[in-house]
């Protein structure tokens, strides 16, 4: 980027060419039943819902991490909620 161009997304965001950033912002709170869409599918598994948001221990720390299921196979997948942010592997939404 020149010096005469500005990013208009704030800072600890990365911008790709197109001006759409590649993270995103969530509210962990929100992700119960949230439909996502693997960028690049595996097994024929590309729908996804957010079906369990694990608590952690003492409840009043943050939460760490969420379970997938898998539309087609029902398969369950237990990953930190934050891999969610990172567009170049999840889609929000059915796509």
């Amino acid at each position: 980027m020149n010096k005469t161009e500005r990013s208009s997304a704030p800072s600890g965001i990365d911008v790709k060419a197109s001006g759409l950033p590649t993270t995103r912002r969530l509210n962990p709170q929100k992700l119960l039943l949230s439909k996502w869409t693997a960028a690049t599918p595996h097994d024929k598994e590309k729908h996804f819902i957010v079906t369990g948001v694990i608590q952690p221990e003492p409840p009043a720390t943050r939460i760490e991490s969420i379970e997938l299921e898998a539309v087609y196979s029902r398969r369950v997948v237990s990953l930190p909620w934050r891999h969610l942010t990172d567009r170049k592997h999840w889609l929000q939404g059915w796509q």
